[in-house]
Order: C-alpha cells, then sequence, then structure tokens
C-alpha cells in the first residue's frame, strides 16, 4: 500500500502498518506489537529530507500505538499530518502547496483536521498559523513526541492549545515505537540531530538545533532491531555524519560506531549519507575500506570549488583539501561511488569562480551529484550580503553545470554495461509483468538512478526485498537494464 495522497517527491511511497479487521498492528524498535482498536483514520504526507522521514515514522509509531489507523488516501482518513520541509524556496512551496491543498479538502468537508509538523512549522510558527488559521494544529521538530496529545485534544474539541514547540533537545528524542514509510527492506538509520556548521546559507541549526549525538550502543542496538525486522539496508543520516560523537565523546566517534555496525549480522547494506569533509582520518578511511556491509559509496554535499567561496559559505575548507580528501577516498577504497552536492548562483559568484567549480567537477568525475541555485534564507548571514546574483544568471550556472555532470554519469552508466552487480529490489514495476525496479551498491534511494531488473527465468523468481546478481545489459542515461540470474 502507498501514500498517494500528494507525491511531489518519491519520498512519500509507504506501506502503512498491517491492518487486521477493526484494529491494526504496529512494531516498536523492541520487537513488540503494539495492537489496538482503531480511535480515528489518519492520512500522511512526508516531505523533505530523510532526517525528516524518521521523525515522520516516529510521530506514525506514536499514533498507532494509541489506536489510530493510517490509511493510504485522503478519502478515508478523518485528519491528516503533514511534516513540512522548509530548507530552500522550492521546499517550502512545496510545503505550503500540501498545507494548502489539504486545507480546501478540510473547506468542502473531506477532512476533519488538519496538522502540521516539522521544518516548516518550526521556522514560521506564529506567522504560519495567521496566515493560514484553518490548520488545527502546529507541531514544531522538537514537539514530535507529542502528537498524540494534539491529536487526542482536537478529537475531544479542546482547541486551547494549537502549537506545540519546544527547545531544541540536548538528549536523544526517543525512538521506541516507529511506524515504517520505506518498503520494509531498507529503513534509515538517524545518528544524531541538528548541526553546530554555521554555514552562511543555511538556516537548519535555527530550526532543528545544535549538534547532539545518540550514544553508540543505542544506535547499534536499533540497527540490529531493524536488521532482525528485515531490513536489508540501512541509510545512516544527520545533518553532519562525519562530526558524530563530537559532542558526547570529546571527539569524533563515526569510525568506533561503523566498526560495530559492520558487525550486525542482520544487515547487508550500510550506506553513508551527509558526509563533511573534516573528520575523515586514515581510520576511518581503513574501516571503510575493510568493511564487509558498508558498501562503497559516500555521500559528502561539498557545495563549491572556489576558495573565494567556499569562504564567504564559512564552509572551512578549499579547493584543495576538498581535491585531496576525494582522491584519497577513491585511492583506498576499491570502487568507490562518490555523491555531492553544488550550489551555483551564491552572492559573489563570478563567471571566474563558476568555471573554477566547472574544472573541478570535471576533475574529479562524481558518479552522482546535485545542483542547487542560491535561495535567500532569511535570517542567516548569507541573505545580507552584497553582489547578489541574477537568478537567471544561477539557473543558466545550474543548467551548464548538470550538462557536465550529465555527460560524466552517462559515460560512467555505458562503463557498467556487461559487468554483473548486486541489484537490491525496491519494487515490481506497474503493469510489466516480470520487471522489477532496484539499486545497486552505487545508487541511494530516491536520490539516485535506478536498476530495471527483468526475471530471466521462472524457476528463479525475482521478489521484491530481495538481493539479486544481476548482468548490466543496457544503459539509458542516468538508469541502468539488467538481467537476473541465478
Amino acid at each position: 500500500m502507498q501514500l498517494p495522497i500528494y507525491q511531489p517527491s518519491p519520498i512519500n511511497v509507504a506501506t502503512p502498518p498491517n491492518i487486521d479487521g477493526d484494529g491494526f498492528s504496529a512494531i516498536a524498535t523492541d520487537g513488540v506489537s503494539v495492537t489496538a482498536k482503531a480511535r480515528g483514520h489518519y492520512a500522511v504526507i512526508s516531505l523533505g529530507c530523510p532526517k525528516n522521514l524518521v521523525d515522520t515514522e516516529q510521530m506514525l509509531g506514536r499514533l498507532d500505538a494509541d489506536g489510530y489507523r493510517m490509511v493510504d488516501s485522503v478519502e478515508g482518513a478523518d485528519f491528516v499530518v503533514i511534516n513540512t520541509c522548509a530548507f530552500i524556496d522550492s521546499a517550502r512551496a512545496e510545503s505550503m502547496a500540501a498545507i494548502d491543498e489539504m486545507l480546501t479538502l478540510k473547506r468542502e468537508g473531506k477532512l476533519r483536521n488538519v496538522v502540521v509538523t516539522g521544518c516548516l512549522a518550526e521556522r514560521q510558527q506564529g506567522k504560519l498559523l495567521a496566515d493560514r488559521p484553518d490548520i488545527d494544529a502546529l507541531v514544531g521538530v522538537f514537539g514530535r513526541n507529542d502528537i498524540v496529545s494534539v491529536v487526542d485534544e482536537l478529537y475531544s474539541g479542546l482547541e486551547e492549545q494549537r502549537t506545540v514547540f519546544k527547545p531544541a533537545a540536548v538528549n536523544p528524542l526517543s525512538d521506541a515505537i516507529r511506524s515504517a514509510v520505506t518498503p520494509r527492506h531498507f529503513a534509515y538509520l538517524k545518528i544524531s540531530e541538528g548541526c553546530d556548521r554555521l554555514c552562511t546559507f543555511c538556516a537548519i541549526p535555527k530550526m532543528r538545533g545544535k549538534h547532539f549525538s545518540k550514544p553508540i550502543e543505542q544506535i547499534v542496538e536499533e540497527a540490529d532491531r531493524l536488521g532482525r525486522s528485515g531490513v536489508r539496508e540501512i541509510v545512516v543520516v544527520a545533518q553532519d555524519t562525519t562530526y558524530y560523537g563530537m559532542d558526547r565523546y570529546g571527539k569524533p566517534r563515526l569510525n568506533d560506531l561503523l566498526q560495530q555496525l559492520d558487525r550486525i549480522e542482520s544487515v547487508d547494506w550500510i550506506r553513508l549519507m551527509y558526509f563533511y569533509p573534516m573528520y575523515i582520518d586514515d581510520a576511518l578511511i581503513d574501516t571503510l575500506a575493510s568493511a564487509k556491509r558498508i558498501v562503497p559509496y559516500i555521500d559528502m554535499p561539498l557545495q563549491h570549488a572556489s576558495d573565494s567561496m567556499l569562504k564567504r559559505m564559512s564552509r572551512k575548507t578549499t579547493r584543495k583539501l576538498q581535491t585531496d580528501i576525494v582522491k584519497k577516498l577513491r585511492s583506498r577504497i576499491d570502487s568507490l561511488v562518490m555523491r555531492t552536492t553544488m550550489i551555483t548562483g551564491f552572492p559573489g559568484e563570478t563567471e571566474d569562480d563558476f568555471r573554477e567549480l566547472l574544472d573541478f567537477v570535471h576533475e574529479l568525475q562524481f558518479e552522482n551529484l546535485g545542483v542547487f541555485t542560491y535561495s535567500i534564507e532569511e535570517d542567516t548571514p548569507a541573505a545580507r550580503l552584497p553582489n547578489r546574483v541574477d537568478p537567471e544568471v544561477a539557473i543558466r550556472r545550474r543548467d551548464e553545470l548538470m550538462a557536465l555532470q550529465q555527460s560524466i554519469a552517462f559515460e560512467w552508466n555505458g562503463s557498467r554495461v556487461g559487468g554483473n552487480e548486486e541489484v537490491l529490489i525496491d519494487a515490481a514495476m506497474p503493469d510489466q509483468e516480470g520487471v522489477f525496479i532496484g539499486r545497486t551498491r552505487s545508487e541511494a534511494p530516491d536520490v539516485d538512478g535506478l536498476v530495471y531488473v527483468s526475471q530471466v527465468s521462472e524457476e528463479s523468481p525475482v521478489e521484491v526485498g530481495q538481493i539479486r546478481n544481476c548482468e548490466i545489459v543496457a544503459s539509458q542515461g542516468y538508469d541502468l537494464a539488467a538481467a537476473a540470474i541465478d
């Protein structure tokens, strides 16, 4: 089952808890089945990054445990929970569009309540409620554990308190109950919250507070529970993964954490996202190079390559340092695939700065790369910088950079044809019997290309959640075609 209510991004694909008659069963992270009578029906819209998706799953777990039942269409829902994103202009517009669509349904009598949670609620607070008074409740990022009390009050007719905002947590929020929104065979594992980086373009610290890390033991236990529940791939996420442990242990401890995660036999793949180019030492690289379960894939958002731009962004790095660390990672980790993101049109970016960025991308040949045009974020230092770049220039630069990346990615994909790679099967292809959609170790869910897998033999059927050895038979743009082999 899916959540097709409003799907501006593929991250909304989900599987509601198993339904049994008038009740349902939600699975707690301790493996205990929580069964309750359905008190009401709700639909969910989850927008933004995987870190936000984990928050969604935690809220759903609490609602499920309290007796509310998730449905796959707004038509069968009493209320809707919208977990919003506010990272850049387009994300805010997407969130606003979802809110407005649900408020329209409410005014038409098709929904009873609209609850808005997440980063946009946290950032705009009273302004959002003033602009859209039909919103029934606002729940900030750190109020997510109160979602049940919010909904209970709405159901009982109490509306004295329509907002729940709490200060940034200093300890990890509870993950006691989590209802999966992703397909059962992969899950995101958040190892820390917040961010201590003060990049001049970013408002995340204002929305999610300072960096705080979960204890290693808690993360390992959660990962093992996910593996034992059927998860084949764990995707490690944080605002700044390589900074993990600095607050709790006084030094980065990602290496220690990954060594323990790599020993979890119930998990097949561990994927690493949101690396920062600092705190990557030889010990960490050795762990990545020798790991059994950590796939050779690193997402490292670099944002730019011109030293002047990196300084204005307060990235605390240089082109040389970035080049050196990427080359070092590639030289030490076999078949490493790199993903990064870049920003064009940042205030003060000249044509020379942009040409340096093009040269950097051409030199390092990232397999996967995304580009954003600069978005003015209120209350950030970059919003006050002079020498704004014309938006049309920023778009032209984005398109030129993506054209370069396209040639790099297409050539790399073409080089894979004829080889054999393991593919994690994510879904069956609609209306095409014997065709499936999956990913190799080189593709992260939702952001990279896909592999279309054909079942060759009925005696060896392909099933969702399997990891199948496949022959890559063709490439088409960012995607691949493959045939499952025994």
